[in-house]
């Protein structure tokens, strides 16, 4: 159900590190269709959706790059100009909503810039390696973090892994958080149906395949592709290993030599979502959920959007055993995990599992509630949370509380 403007803040400043990012746009839908009254202040990271412009209001703040950390803190330095520009706003601001410590240390100087004492929430999407890296950098890093995370009324993750293995360990953090996963939009229902998945079963074989395994979204981590390229050498004609989206931490020329030299590796190019979801999921058999880019942490911790993806179309998906992702396959049942090195274990697995097997996890996503997929409630409680109204953040959640 909508809210009413009445119910909400009017006024919410969205700091963001992509105005055209899936997720960014998806959270300030939300956000509007729940009431807020809503400006995004954001960079651009010239990756996708170059072309894109908000229907809402928004501020561009200039433009960054993935891992480009010393351009990073040269574009926050000039945003600081840009925002002095907005102090009307910052004042109006019942919340400031940061996406990414980038974005929080903008908010806090907008709040400041302002003159206001509104909430802070901080959203975290990943664990980046910085956070985490020994020596003075990393433990700068971390300090800065500690340091806002005082001034923050509640902390936003995708995955309890975070709060787990970071959070409370690392950062000491013991205020209220609520979990948020990288669910599907609920404009999900007009662009896929659910429905034929559930009517038809799996085409296969597929392309001239035995089984299809689809690689989507930000496509990222040398260790990932080389995996990849390995078993593509040993399942040559049995498996067709099909990418699509965004080359992030790849090299380009190294990637399209991996295409040249494996006639069952291919890549479909970039694709909208979530208009595009149904039709690339409803042709492939399983959905790749290994991201070994940094395996320790931010890898091992995070829940992807490919999850929830797939499996609102019933595609089961092959995960990392010991990950929060494998996990939460293992806990439904309803994809395959594998342990490290992973290699000897999938080819063996791709070569042995049956139509039937793979119709029974199939089935067993299918009868899955649509809301494990798909936003609803959860993102309604978040709105909740931060009404500054009748839900006050300081009291609204126990540390050990997780929502969604």
């Amino acid at each position: 159900m909508t809210a009413s403007h009445k119910d909400y803040p009017t006024e919410l400043a969205l700091f963001v590190p992509d105005i055209t990012d899936v997720s960014t746009i998806k959270r300030s839908e939300a956000f509007l269709e729940h009431g807020f009254r809503l400006t995004v202040f954001g960079f651009r990271r010239q990756r996708y959706n170059r072309d894109y412009r908000p229907a809402y209001p928004f501020v561009p703040l200039g433009s960054t790059s993935d891992g480009r950390y010393l351009q990073r803190a040269l574009a926050l330095a000039a945003a600081l100009v840009r925002l002095g520009r907005h102090r009307d706003t910052f004042r109006r601001a019942s919340v400031f909503y940061a996406r990414n410590i980038d974005q929080l240390l903008l908010a806090l100087a907008a709040r400041a810039l302002g003159g206001s004492g509104a909430r802070i929430v901080y959203e975290v999407l990943d664990i980046q390696p910085a956070f985490v890296a020994r020596g003075f950098a990393g433990r700068a890093i971390r300090f800065v973090e500690r340091l806002c995370l005082r001034r923050v009324a509640l902390l936003v993750l995708s995955s309890p892994g975070f709060l787990r293995h970071f959070y409370r360990p690392v950062q000491a953090y013991d205020k209220p958080w609520f979990l948020l996963e990288n669910k599907l939009p609920p404009s999900i229902l007009a662009c896929g149906s659910r429905g034929a998945a559930l009517s038809e079963p799996a085409a296969t074989p597929r392309f001239g395949y035995r089984w299809v395994v689809g690689y989507h979204g930000l496509i990222r981590g040398a260790d990932t592709l080389d995996l990849i390229a390995r078993l593509a050498r040993r399942l040559r004609g049995q498996v067709l290993f099909r990418f699509r989206g965004i080359l992030t931490t790849v090299d380009r020329r190294r990637f399209n030599d991996l295409l040249g030299s494996h006639p069952n590796i291919v890549y479909d190019g970039d694709y909208v979502n979530p208009r595009d979801l149904a039709r690339i999921y409803g042709e492939i058999d399983f959905a790749w959920a290994l991201d070994l880019e940094n395996a320790r942490e931010n890898s091992r911790w995070l829940l992807p959007c490919r999850f929830y993806e797939a499996g609102f179309f019933g595609v089961p998906c092959l995960a990392a055993r010991g990950f929060e992702i494998g996990e939460l396959v293992e806990a439904h049942d309803v994809g395959w995990t594998f342990a490290a090195p992973f290699e000897d274990e999938m080819v063996d697995f791709l070569k042995r599992v049956t139509p039937a097997q793979h119709a029974e996890r199939r089935q067993r996503l299918l009868a899955l509630p649509q809301s494990r997929f798909v936003a609803g409630e959860d993102i309604e409680a978040l709105c909740g949370l931060i009404d500054a109204g009748r839900h006050p953040v300081e009291a609204a959640a126990a540390p050990e509380t997780v929502y969604g």
